[in-house]
């Protein structure tokens, strides 16, 4: 089919719940992808770092095969061959005591909120239903009831109340706000490292260290939502980790399956889902033999190729490139590893238009909060690779001043 037929079907029959870019991909490898007619793009949006390891990666692509050939699925009503090492192997890596495995990030989030506040009943003694959770504004930890509830961004809650209660927000960043937020009823803190959907914000140095503290303080569990900046999207394994800081649970998803399959786990370094017991949650696809394969390999790609000590070095380079820009259009460049926003003043008229330019060049990358582009590309990405990304943020720039 063309490529407007292409697009005509998805407007005509689709729920029209996305604004995509009107280019209609075909295949993907490594770090590339082509659409319908041929055309080669730079990927610089790694499907929001679900393909850090790039597009079907050989490896992963063959353990899938392999055990996709054997067993997919079983649920959980029984044991499987995958499960056990998956466990073992994720754990040993990330220094984790336990592991719950879901398939979306959303799924890991929910899974995540049930956990906290069960603990809070029962190791804090916090009266029935009135656990508190705090949440940072300008968050973004998924498109579920209870996730957008405690969402600042307008959109994302219009005509979907009532919501769910028990979170009090603050500010990213705010130390001061979060000890002030905290009550008796505080069971968990619930935060992105980075906010990468509200623009790749950073919090100010030591604000982790210091949220940590606090939890550590009042007897409240650190969550950190790593869906997006784990599995060395910033440069280390977890976002995390330039603190110095260990969360109780990290929520973990996206590269979790290198783009392959939905796999997302909630990771707990104390006995937060000690809380659980038999059919007190589940999932019938969380865990499944191909999920767990898939997983496997994922994971063994991005530590046994030096995805994370590439993503450090090529996040520097590509960021320090950006900032000798002279562009009168540029706010601020800012990031952690291959997680880069480029903030454009007000007067540049948004930053879709660049992402469309940029398409037209050959590049492909995504707005995000109206001003902000956001750059991600795979962590498998060469210094060559960045230089010709570079070519092109030049000749888009220059052309729109």
């Amino acid at each position: 089919m063309d490529t407007a037929h292409l697009i005509e079907l998805e407007e005509k029959w689709g729920a029209r719940n996305y604004l995509p870019l009107d280019v209609v991909l075909t295949r993907g490898q490594g770090i590339w992808v082509w659409d319908n007619d041929g055309k080669q793009y730079l990927d610089c949006l790694s499907a929001y770092s679900a393909v850090n390891q790039g597009h079907c990666h050989p490896r992963i692509l063959a353990a899938m095969n392999r055990q996709a050939e054997k067993l997919t699925l079983v649920s959980r009503a029984f044991r499987h061959d995958q499960l056990g090492p998956f466990y073992e192997e994720v754990c040993a890596l990330t220094g984790s005591h336990s592991v719950l495995p879901m398939n979306s990030g959303a799924e890991a989030v929910e899974t995540a909120i049930k956990a906290v506040r069960k603990w809070g009943y029962e190791n804090k003694n916090v009266p029935g239903d009135k656990a508190e959770i705090i949440v940072c504004a300008n968050n973004f930890h998924g498109r579920t009831l209870t996730i957008i509830s405690f969402s600042s961004e307008p959109q994302y809650k219009e005509g979907f109340g009532p919501f769910t209660p028990g979170f009090i927000t603050i500010p990213f960043g705010d130390i001061t706000a979060l000890k002030n937020a905290i009550t008796p009823n505080t069971v968990a803190f619930l935060a992105e490292p980075i906010q990468g959907e509200g623009g790749v914000i950073i919090p100010p140095k030591g604000f982790l260290k210091k949220a940590r503290a606090l939890c550590d303080e009042h007897n409240i569990l650190m969550v950190l939502d790593e869906i997006q900046t784990g599995l060395g999207r910033t440069g280390k394994l977890f976002a995390e980790e330039h603190e110095g800081v260990e969360a109780d649970i990290t929520l973990v998803g996206k590269a979790l399956s290198g783009g392959f399959y939905p796999v997302s786990a909630v990771l707990s370094n104390r006995q937060a889902l000690a809380v659980f017991h038999p059919g007190d949650h589940g999932s019938t696809f969380g865990g499944n033999p191909l999920a767990c394969a898939v997983a496997r390999e994922a994971l063994k790609v991005i530590v046994e190729e030096g995805l994370i000590e590439n993503s450090a070095a090529m996040g520097d380079y590509f960021q320090n490139e950006l900032k000798k820009f002279d562009s009168p259009l540029i706010k601020e460049v800012r990031g952690r590893g291959l997680l880069i926003g480029v903030e454009l003043i007000a007067e540049a008229g948004g930053a879709r238009k660049f992402c469309e330019a940029l398409m037209r060049e050959g590049m492909l990358c995504k707005e995000t909060h109206q001003h902000i582009l956001r750059l991600a590309p795979p962590l498998i990405i060469q210094k060559e690779n960045i230089d010709w990304a570079l070519e092109r943020l030049h000749t888009v720039f220059k052309n729109a001043a």
